[in-house]
């Protein structure tokens, strides 16, 4: 797969000082925080990319309209660089599904369609519970529902009712706000690049379910046809048949 050209370190620090309206120092310093990472020149030059820059550019939003502190940045960005890597991933392995279309190889085994629903995502916590599994005020997790921070489920009474990964996300914003001091605003931030993480792997998952799905149908049209070549261990159970039934007719 030929390199992603916004990852291609072209930019020295002083232009890209002047693209996202910085001091060389700051990029020093969000440098030294691992918020960005720039590539380096043979000669140790510093050298950014335009992901870096749209990076740049996101921790200046975060920080000068948001009023977002490097600590919860650190945690926007981190979720990002996972994001980047997912579709990295998700581009390499619809690469190699390709392939293997191309070569005819044999599908990987799938696993059994169920349709189920995810166990962490199965609502089933009232908002009491909830709020004492997460050592919050019930008061709070409503908050946190109208800045759409979390989003739990209803039941056919419409009474609210939380997940396993409700859960998770409520002490995840607890760590954010009492450990790092994150204002909602960037919680905010964070919480919404991690339900876009999720969506993404599970859309991603999907796709290559489909994939295989794909390869597997193709390579069984494919073996039906008239005068489709029987695979190997095909061929050598047809032969050892054969033989078999030679010696007992023998004389």
């Amino acid at each position: 797969m030929p390199a992603d050209s916004k990852q291609r370190p072209v930019y020295v620090i002083s232009v890209a000082a002047e693209l996202v309206d910085m001091h060389p120092q700051t990029l020093r310093l969000y440098e030294r925080k691992g918020l960005i990472r720039p590539g380096r020149s043979s000669g140790k030059t510093r050298l950014y990319s335009e992901r870096d820059i749209e990076h740049l550019r996101e921790i200046r939003r975060l920080t000068q309209e948001l009023g977002v502190n490097l600590a919860g940045v650190e945690e926007v960005m981190r979720l990002q660089r996972e994001l980047d890597d997912l579709q990295g991933e998700f581009e390499a392995e619809i690469e190699r599904l390709e392939d293997e279309l191309r070569e005819r190889a044999a599908p990987p085994a799938l696993p059994a369609p169920d349709g189920k629903v995810d166990p962490k995502d199965r609502p089933v916590y009232v908002i009491s519970i909830a709020a004492e599994l997460v050592d919050m005020h019930p008061q709070t997790l409503r908050l946190y529902e109208r800045k759409q921070l979390i989003r739990p489920g209803r039941s056919s009474g419409k009474t609210r009712l939380y997940s396993e990964r409700d859960i998770e996300h409520l002490r995840e914003i607890r760590r954010l706000t009492q450990e790092l001091g994150v204002n909602l605003a960037g919680v905010e931030e964070i919480m919404r690049l991690r339900h876009k993480l999720e969506a993404a792997r599970a859309r991603m998952e999907g796709n290559v379910r489909r994939l295989q799905q794909d390869i597997s149908d193709r390579m069984t049209s494919w073996r039906a046809l008239p005068g489709a070549k029987p695979d190997a261990r095909q061929q050598e159970r047809n032969e050892d048949t054969d033989g078999g039934g030679d010696d007992e007719d023998s004389p």
